[in-house]
């Protein structure tokens, strides 16, 4: 018989807490639960650690979950590499383990694997299947590697003096220039630049 799977918790419980915090137990967030808790074994106890995510897609909320890193608090850093990984570092020294899903390993869970390769839309996938896939395949199927952060990555550096952009009259960090990033065009909303042209001409009126 199948031993089951280490967790911290059991993994029905996890599937609970995954609806509720990303709002559907996402497959990604699944996998990412054993992900997360075979890096943490890496750590002797006591030690801090950061964490980085290669992806931007349900694993950043496993490791939110699982671990005291989060985006909020600055020790979750999200590089976008497109590849689903995710490495746990100590926070002084930037060693660590990076770990993801091993392609070859995945060949024996034929659900699990179309998931992963997209062979599959989400509507073809059978989700019963696929998720006690994820169940019984466990830490099996990751792989794990020993890494080392670059220092300009893991070290925090200062925002420095704050400044008053002179076109939105909001706070900002005075290192990005006059005026502010967003009244340079880097705004993700889309008037923003019209705005911030109109207060221009108003006060040079």
């Amino acid at each position: 018989m199948k031993k089951e799977p280490s967790f911290p918790f059991p993994f029905d419980e996890y599937i609970k807490d995954a609806e509720t915090f990303h709002g559907f137990a996402a497959p990604g967030l699944l996998v990412g639960g054993f992900m997360v808790n075979k890096a943490i074994r890496h750590f002797p106890a006591g030690v801090l650690y950061e964490a980085l995510c290669e992806t931007s897609k349900c694993l950043p909320d496993a490791i939110q979950l699982l671990t005291p890193c989060t985006i909020g608090n600055g020790r979750l850093r999200i590089v976008s590499l497109g590849r689903f990984a995710l490495s746990l570092f100590n926070k002084d020294t930037g060693s660590g383990v990076r770990v993801f899903p091993d392609p070859i390993k995945l060949d024996p869970w034929l659900e699990l694997k179309a998931w992963y390769m997209k062979l599959k839309t989400k509507h073809e996938q059978d989700l019963n299947l696929l998720f006690s896939q994820i169940k019984q395949a466990g830490e099996e199927i990751l792989k794990q590697q020993p890494i080392q952060i670059k220092p300009e990555v893991y070290r925090k550096i200062s925002r420095g003096p704050m400044a008053l952009c002179p076109v939105c009259m909001e706070t900002y960090p005075a290192a990005t220039g006059i005026p502010c990033l967003a009244c340079q065009g880097e705004s993700p909303y889309v008037a923003w630049a019209d705005i911030c042209l109109e207060i221009k001409i108003k006060a040079k009126c």
